[in-house]
């Protein structure tokens, strides 16, 4: 067993003695959703590295720290290809409920999409606190998580021939779109991540260059710390309390596992 494969259980308490089956698959998403925060400290504290397998190793595995989806989903790709699976790289573009339009800097959501008994799926760990912790299929069918229900829609768009739909639990009553790709559009080298990166990190309609922000699952919801608040959902019962930079870097160790954060200097 290589080194990643055998860290990346580690990393998120797997044993290294079980196969890892499409039919136990659930149950590896789950574990990695509440063992790796989707945060973007990195880019705040102007700490970004060249994408490639050895510094998602070190970033992740080795710093223990999180990442966003071109990280999360380009090291789970990896470990899937250790384990045996069918899966590749492929961009997305994310839906702005706040704005109601699709994101305007464009196809820079990264997913996996995995092949099994010839059946395509979407595999995603890199979406947040939206994650459908199992694989979804292309063919339309609906997926219920502890999270909610996922399904996927082929449509005939200029941006994408398939739409990602969720509708979370306690949150959402209807359906909400999440992203729209295409399966033909894929990441051929871990490289080519790069170009997505210099996207989020520099453009000024990136949500992820201006504030802190960390979201992770959990046993019984989910949990979102920004610099001003914390934010606990809790069984469908969700709770708020504002904070100052002494109790982020306090929340940030304790509840995500990430050492002290310091934003760079202007």
């Amino acid at each position: 067993m290589n080194d990643l494969n055998l860290q990346f259980r580690s990393r998120i308490g797997f044993p290294p003695n079980i196969e890892i089956s499409f039919e136990n698959l659930d149950f590896v998403l789950e574990k990695t959703a509440k063992a790796i925060p989707f945060e973007n400290l990195c880019i705040l504290g102007n700490r970004i590295s060249t994408i490639s397998k050895e510094t998602l190793m070190n970033k992740i595995i080795h710093q223990k720290e999180g990442g966003l989806c071109y990280e999360l989903n380009t090291i789970f790709h990896l470990f899937l290809l250790e384990n045996g699976f069918k899966t590749s790289l492929i961009r997305g573009m994310t839906y702005d409920h706040n704005g109601h339009q699709w994101n305007p800097i464009g196809k820079t959501h990264v997913t996996i999409i995995m092949n099994d008994h010839e059946q395509p799926y979407i595999v995603d760990t890199g979406f947040g606190g939206n994650l459908p912790l199992k694989p979804v299929p292309l063919s339309g069918g609906i997926v219920v998580s502890n999270n909610g229900e996922f399904r996927i829609e082929c449509v005939d768009r200029e941006s994408g021939d398939y739409i990602f739909y969720m509708k979370l639990r306690h949150k959402h009553k209807d359906w909400k779109i999440g992203y729209t790709f295409n399966v033909k559009d894929d990441i051929q080298n871990v490289s080519d991540l790069n170009a997505i990166q210099t996207i989020i990190v520099e453009h000024p309609k990136s949500p992820f260059n201006k504030n802190p922000l960390l979201t992770m699952l959990t046993d019984d919801g989910n949990m979102i710390l920004t610099e001003n608040s914390f934010t606990e959902w809790v069984n469908g019962k969700v709770e708020k309390k504002e904070i100052d930079q002494n109790q982020f870097n306090e929340l940030a160790k304790e509840h995500f596992g990430i050492q002290e954060y310091k934003e760079q200097d202007e």
